[in-house]
């Protein structure tokens, strides 16, 4: 089942919206015509799940000058 391949993928990628992401964008560059978009999909699922992990990026917050107005 898909809800299976998804979450065994799941343990690879750090987050759901990356997961989308590079599902939906792999999906595009694999698909061949005449071929069921759904079995695509499918074995974009097996790969990931067979992939190395992907570590969480950690954001790192970067302060920037902010100019000010001078008082009248």
């Amino acid at each position: 089942m898909r809800s299976d391949l998804v979450f065994e993928a799941m343990a690879r990628v750090s987050s759901r919206y990356l997961l989308t992401k590079l599902v939906s964008k792999t999906t595009r560059k694999l698909h061949k015509p005449n071929t069921r978009i759904q079995d695509t999909t499918n074995a974009v699922f097996v790969r990931l799940s067979r992939a190395n992990p992907i570590p969480s990026v950690r954001h790192i917050p970067q302060f920037t000058a902010v100019p000010l107005r001078r008082a009248s």
